[in-house]
């Protein structure tokens, strides 16, 4: 059974249609009105989480990339949740570290049907171009929300902000590679011993 998801999102800030495909190559098609240095994270995502990912979005710019960013982390989350269905034979848990030069992040996930996010991460810039580094919690938080896992983000160390957003968006792609994956030995099985999640 095909683990696809569409969804579509609509509000006077944005509109927003992200579509998945968890069982992917890593593909991305990533179309933005702005925000350039978001739509190069999520670039990212796909690549490194083996999941396909097209992003249609446009949103009030004029004011500032919040809202773009905040809704296309509902729309991922909800499309993932969509995909995954009733979680049968995924791994379920997976951490991963990422270096990037000098910049160590760490991130875990819990696809648990309990969203809740962990963030240990301070930016040394307010920037990376004109996104605010800000807007790289938000993103995770709405996904986390709408995706329902739990996810612990946190960097150890690092200089440069450009750095730290990029070894977390690719730590938390690896770590959902994983975590998505299914265990040949279970794939008819939750795992769980609640009998779902």
């Amino acid at each position: 059974m095909p683990r696809t998801a569409t969804i579509e999102r609509a509000t006077n800030e944005t509109t927003v249609k992200v579509t998945v495909d968890l069982d992917g190559k890593g593909t991305s098609s990533i179309q933005l009105n702005g925000a350039g240095f978001f739509a190069h994270m999520l670039d990212q995502l796909a690549k490194h989480s083996l999941i396909d990912i097209a992003v249609e979005a446009l949103g009030d710019v004029y004011i500032d990339d919040h809202h773009l960013t905040e809704d296309v982390g509902i729309a991922l989350g909800q499309a993932l949740r969509e995909a995954l269905g009733d979680k049968r034979g995924i791994r379920r848990y997976a951490s991963a570290d990422l270096p990037m030069d000098e910049t160590l992040s760490h991130a875990a996930v819990d696809v648990s049907g309990r969203p809740f996010l962990v963030w240990r991460v301070e930016f040394t810039a307010e920037k990376v171009g004109t996104y605010d580094t800000e807007l790289v919690r938000e993103f995770f938080q709405a996904f986390a929300m709408n995706a329902g896992i739990t996810l612990h983000v946190e960097t150890l160390y690092g200089a440069n902000s450009h750095h730290i957003a990029e070894s977390i968006f690719k730590a938390v792609a690896r770590s959902l590679r994983d975590a998505l994956a299914i265990d040949p030995r279970v794939a008819d099985d939750l795992p769980t011993t609640k009998g779902a999640l």
